[in-house]
């Protein structure tokens, strides 16, 4: 069963927002903003409630600024969660949407962005998309709370260039174990999905892998999926999710620009 601090928080969806547009990659609608003249590329995979909350837009928008060119896709083809639907409750919808799927989207979108020039791409997960492990190549990916797993399944298969993981969900030791490409874990002080204890042990299976460059904070203060449903009205809200959002930025860029 879905934690509560997953589906808390349920964002007002609306598809004309940020000052990007809708398009179809490999099949797929999906918000893209920045420049398309950009050569390196970013793919948004969202949290459970998709690729229309205006906050995940507005993200997408902010990274554009800094170079990339940034792809949202709608990983669940028109159905987000719905958490006023009570037909339609989360086990059945997440059976549906399983994570492991999110690979299926993700490679083609990857390969559609390669072709279209971009030499470097990567990927940015918000918890579902987080979950993800098998999958793309020369690829940077960042993970929110689904999107984590998606995030774990491209680094495994060294499809990614690097990655970050924001608030994750459900990733498990193991998970982190098998990274093979730079990561970076953003995690919330009061996150009972994944908590400041296991966040401290993805930071040590790490730091057994020298190899592999990784960064990983507990950021004070903040609760699960504070990156990307935070109050917009709140100063210190839109402060801590601002930290992150650069924090993120900074290591693409570490990652990315080198190529």
């Amino acid at each position: 069963m879905v934690g509560s601090e997953c589906i808390s928080n349920h964002p007002i969806l609306n598809v004309s927002g940020g000052v990007g547009y809708v398009t179809d990659i490999a099949g797929v609608n999906t918000y893209v903003t920045g420049s398309r003249l950009a050569i390196l590329a970013i793919v948004f995979i969202s949290d459970i409630y998709g690729f229309k909350p205006p906050l995940l837009r507005k993200v997408a928008d902010k990274v554009a600024q800094h170079g990339y060119f940034v792809a949202v896709p709608d990983f669940f083809h028109g159905e987000p969660y719905n958490d006023g639907n009570v037909s339609r409750p989360f086990d059945p919808w997440f059976k549906d949407h399983d994570s492991a799927k999110g690979i299926e989207t993700a490679k083609p979108i990857i390969e559609a962005l390669k072709r279209k020039g971009a030499s470097a791409v990567g990927v940015a997960g918000f918890c579902w998309g987080a979950l993800k492990r098998k999958g793309a190549s020369a690829v940077g990916a960042a993970g929110f709370c689904w999107g984590a797993r998606t995030l774990t399944d491209l680094g495994k298969a060294k499809l990614v260039q690097a990655s970050v993981i924001l608030h994750p969900s459900f990733l498990t030791v193991d998970d982190i174990r098998g990274v093979e490409v730079p990561i970076a874990i953003l995690g919330a002080e009061h996150d009972t999905i994944s908590p400041p204890k296991l966040i401290n042990q993805f930071q040590q299976v790490l730091n057994a892998k020298p190899e592999i460059d990784s960064y990983v904070k507990i950021f004070p203060n903040v609760s699960h999926g504070w990156t990307v449903r935070y109050d917009p009205n709140d100063p210190k809200a839109v402060e801590a999710a601002g930290e992150a959002h650069q924090t993120m930025i900074n290591w693409f860029d570490k990652h990315l620009k080198k190529n």
